[in-house]
């Protein structure tokens, strides 16, 4: 696969690499969040890389952007998780170069638990997919300022 991006097999490990929102990773989606305090934006649009069936988005690529959302929520609230469970709903097939708006906030917070809700719309707002999420904590800044657990 000659067209392919040659990448070694060894990666650095830092948030730079990361698949979803890292912009040194050359195969990843470099998705941008924007926080408002209560809700992460960010907008994408999938090129023919992104696909399953030809023209239509991967729905691993759907499940990735709604994780990535949903990961950025307590992320900018200086809480550090990683994905436990998470249920997708597609309401409709995203079709390629077709700009993406994916959205997610908190629904429930606990010391150890964070639960996120995304969508994806068009920018019309039209439907595309949801997601719930409950994710671990595994570090919050409440644990630097106290130098014990705080609570998240």
């Amino acid at each position: 696969m000659k067209t392919w991006p040659q990448i070694s097999i060894d990666t650095e490990k830092s948030l730079a690499m990361c698949f979803g929102c890292g912009p040194d990773n050359p195969v990843g989606l470099k998705l941008n969040f924007k926080w408002d305090n209560k809700t992460v934006r960010a907008e994408f649009t999938p090129n023919k890389f992104h696909q399953g069936w030809s023209g239509t988005v991967h729905g691993g690529i759907i499940g990735c952007l709604l994780d990535e959302a949903m990961s950025y929520t307590p992320y900018f609230e200086g809480i550090h998780c990683i994905t436990a469970k998470m249920q997708v709903r597609i309401r409709r097939p995203a079709l390629i170069d077709e700009p993406l708006i994916i959205t997610s906030s908190i629904t429930r917070r606990t010391r150890r638990l964070v639960e996120a809700k995304a969508a994806i719309a068009l920018k019309d707002g039209t439907p595309v997919a949801e997601s719930t999420a409950t994710m671990f904590v595994i570090h919050s800044k409440q644990e630097d300022i106290s130098g014990r657990e705080g609570k998240a």
